[in-house]
């Protein structure tokens, strides 16, 4: 089966687990039909289900292990006693290369900790960010961190850029994508002290990314930018706003058209534009969340998703592995490292 990719899935991993997890794995074959699957998870729920699913069962191989981390175990916890659990030898299983990459719909908090400790971080890299891509105005736009750092410095928002940079042109295909660091105002006096230092070094032209500069909240949205980015307290907070906001567009516009008996009609006659609507700005579509700066490929599914919002997050996982996204992350960093100045060593 040579040319084929091998994602590690936790199928204990999610609200609906293993379920989605494999319906998803079956879904993601139809685009992805060279891709071959490692299954960790209970035999008894798992076995059942490929059964049902021919496909999928001729492609995998399951491992059986009955422990799984919960919902709601500490990162330290899942890290120290999570040894034997479906989301620790997923993991374990890309550090070895034995697979391409791990998608879990698991504990955020657990997945972050053990795939930091597991496959480490890259060359150059001090903490790993939490990534995603939405639509906009513009097409669609990566915005990192979203939660994995609440307290960032220059250094850190200046290596995000990075590998939010490389994340555009492997995953989203962007020759040459824009870099914006969030901020209160696009003035150069605006900010932080991490943000204006962050600003200083990327237009210093030490990075090989287009920096636009500033960017405020507004332009989110907008897609002034292919890349967003921010500290994760920042990250977290707008992206739950954008899914607010959203959710609350979308209930006012189903209101709307059921209020009356002439709304209802309208609807009719509207309902292949609204379809269209709600296919461009489906979450599903931009399910997986994806944990940059390590040394392995891994990505998050959302918990309480669907098959096919599970099949779109290992899409994204065989796609940054089909782009080279950790060989040109890699490229960047040396080159980045090659200009910095050496550190004069301490007179005696």
């Amino acid at each position: 089966m040579s040319g084929t990719i091998t994602i590690a899935l936790d199928a204990m991993g999610g609200d609906r687990a293993p379920e989605i997890v494999l319906k998803g794995a079956d879904l993601a074959l139809e685009r992805h039909p060279n891709t071959r699957f490692l299954l960790f998870g209970a035999e008894a729920q798992v076995l059942p289900l490929l059964a049902q699913l021919p496909r999928v069962a001729k492609v995998a191989v399951l491992h059986h292990t009955s422990e799984r981390v919960a919902a709601d175990d500490k990162p330290s916890q899942a890290l120290r006693a999570g040894r034997s659990t479906s989301m620790r030898l997923a993991i374990d299983a890309v550090a070895e290369g034995r697979a391409d990459g791990v998608v879990s719909a698991g504990n955020t908090g657990a997945l972050m900790a053990i795939a930091k400790f597991v496959l480490k971080t890259l060359p150059g890299i001090d903490r790993p960010a939490i990534a995603t891509f939405f639509p906009t105005m513009r097409g669609e736009t990566v915005m990192l961190d979203l939660g994995a750092n609440i307290e960032c410095d220059a250094d850190n928002l200046v290596q995000f850029a990075l590998m939010g940079d490389a994340f555009a042109r492997s995953v989203l295909g962007v020759t040459e994508p824009t870099v914006g660091l969030l901020n209160v105002g696009s003035e150069d006096l605006k900010g932080n002290d991490a943000v204006r230092g962050a600003a200083a070094r990327l237009r210093g032209g030490l990075t090989p990314i287009r920096f636009h500069g500033f960017v405020e909240g507004d332009d989110i949205g907008a897609g002034t930018v292919d890349v967003i980015v921010t500290d994760g307290f920042t990250g977290n907070v707008a992206l739950k706003t954008a899914e607010g906001t959203a959710k609350l567009f979308a209930e006012a516009l189903k209101s709307s058209f059921s209020h009356s008996p002439m709304a209802k009609i309208g609807y009719v006659f509207a309902r292949g534009a609204l379809r269209k609507f709600r296919e461009r700005f489906d979450p599903r579509r931009y399910n997986g969340a994806m944990l940059l700066g390590l040394g392995g490929i891994a990505v998050k599914s959302h918990g309480s998703t669907d098959a096919f919002g599970f099949a779109n997050a290992i899409g994204v996982a065989i796609d940054m592995k089909l782009n080279g996204f950790l060989e040109k992350i890699r490229a960047d960093l040396a080159r980045v490292n090659s200009t910095m100045p050496a550190v004069q060593p301490a007179a005696l």
